[in-house]
C-alpha cells in the first residue's frame, strides 16, 4: 500500500502554460489531501484522475490568492455533487471570514460539514489533522506575513509476526496466533509465557512528507523536512536571484537542497517555480550540486512511496531497504 505525492500545480504567483497554481495532492488507500488549492485545482485533480468527492481535508499555507483561491470552486463543486461526509479545512486565521465573503461560500450554507481549523499567528507547531493511522502536523515559515508549512507522517506499525518462531517456541497455531498478533502474551504448550515481541519483528516506521512554501529557509522549514521521505519545497529562483528571493519570502533550489540535505530528506522535489524560468533545468542543476536526488516537480506525475522500503532487510543484518 503506497502513498502517492502528486503536484497539481508548481507555478509560484503566475500561472504558465504548463505550470499552475499551487497544490499538492496526496493519495492514501483511495482518499485525498490537499495542500494548498489554488485557482483551477479542482481541474488539475480531474486531470490527475482524482475523485474531488474523497477530498477529505485541505491545507492551506497561508491567505495569498496563489495559494487559496481554489477552495470557493471545490467547496462548490462538492456541494453540487451532494457530499455528505465531512471535510477539514486547516487554513490561517481569517480563511473562515475570506470564505464567507464570497457569495454562497459561507461554510453554514454547504450541505456538508466543513471543519475549519484556524490557526493563528503565534503557532510554535501543533498537529492540526489526525486519524488512526497518520498525523498532519503544522509549523510556522518565513515569509512575507504568517505562512505555515505540513509534515504528513503514518504512525509506526507493529513488527510483522513471525509464525515460525511462535512454533518453535510451542505456540500451539490457532486463536492463540491471533492474540499475539493483538499484543497479548500467551501460553506455549508447555506452560511457558510467550510475550508478543518475541514473535514479532521491529517496528515498522511509516511513511512521512514535508510540504515547505512559501519561505525562506527557515527553522519551521527545517523541523517538517527532518528524515522526510519526501520534501516539497519553495524554489522560486535561481542563485542569481537570491537578492529577490530574500526580499520576497522564498528560497532559491539551491537552498531548497541544502535544507533537505541538512534535515537529512530522502527525496527532494523542488516546486513554486517563478514564471521567469521558461525552462526550469538550471534551477534542478543547481539544487543537485548540493542534493544529487533533487528534482523538478512534475505536475500530475504519480510519486509513490512505500513504507515497506523502510521495513528492516533480514538478509542485511537489519538494515532498511532502502
Amino acid at each position: 500500500m503506497t502513498t502517492d505525492i502528486i503536484p497539481l500545480g508548481t507555478a509560484s504567483a503566475l500561472p504558465t502554460e504548463d505550470r499552475h497554481l499551487s497544490s499538492v495532492a496526496l493519495e492514501r488507500k483511495g482518499r485525498v489531501l490537499l495542500f494548498d488549492c489554488g485557482e483551477g485545482t479542482q481541474y488539475r485533480l480531474m486531470h490527475a484522475d482524482l475523485s474531488r468527492v474523497r477530498v477529505d481535508a485541505v491545507f492551506v499555507t497561508h491567505l495569498h490568492g496563489d495559494h487559496c483561491y481554489g477552495l470557493p470552486g471545490l467547496l462548490s463543486t462538492l456541494a453540487l455533487q451532494q457530499r455528505r461526509d465531512p471535510v477539514t479545512l486547516v487554513v490561517p486565521a481569517g480563511g473562515r471570514a475570506m470564505l464567507a465573503a464570497i457569495p454562497g461560500g459561507d461554510p453554514e450554507g454547504l450541505p456538508f460539514p466543513l471543519r475549519i481549523t484556524e490557526v493563528d499567528d503565534d503557532l510554535s507547531h501543533a498537529v492540526v489533522y489526525e486519524t488512526d493511522e497518520f498525523t498532519v502536523e503544522a509549523r510556522p515559515l518565513d515569509h512575507r506575513g504568517f505562512a505555515m508549512g505540513f509534515r504528513f507522517e503514518e504512525r509506526t506499525r507493529p513488527g510483522r509476526f513471525k509464525p515460525e518462531t511462535a512454533r518453535a517456541l510451542g505456540v500451539p497455531e490457532g486463536p492463540a496466533f491471533g492474540r499475539l498478533q493483538e499484543g497479548t502474551p500467551v501460553a506455549a504448550a508447555d506452560g511457558t509465557m510467550v510475550r508478543p515481541e518475541q514473535v514479532k519483528g521491529p517496528p515498522r516506521p511509516g511513511i512521512s512528507v514535508a510540504y515547505v512554501t512559501d519561505t525562506r529557509p527557515c527553522d519551521g522549514g527545517r523541523a517538517l523536512a527532518a528524515d522526510a521521505d519526501l520534501l516539497y519545497h519553495d524554489s522560486t529562483f535561481a542563485d542569481k536571484h537570491l537578492d529577490r528571493a530574500d526580499d520576497t519570502g522564498h528560497s532559491t533550489a539551491r537552498q531548497a537542497a541544502t535544507v533537505a540535505r541538512d534535515a537529512g530528506a530522502r527525496r527532494l522535489l523542488l516546486g513554486h517555480l517563478s514564471a521567469r524560468y521558461a525552462d526550469p533545468t538550471p534551477l534542478g542543476r543547481e539544487a543537485r550540486s548540493v542534493f544529487p536526488g533533487a528534482e523538478i516537480a512534475e505536475e500530475l506525475r504519480r510519486y509513490e512511496l512505500d513504507p515497506r522500503e523502510k521495513e528492516p532487510d533480514p538478509s542485511s543484518g537489519g538494515d532498511m531497504q532502502m
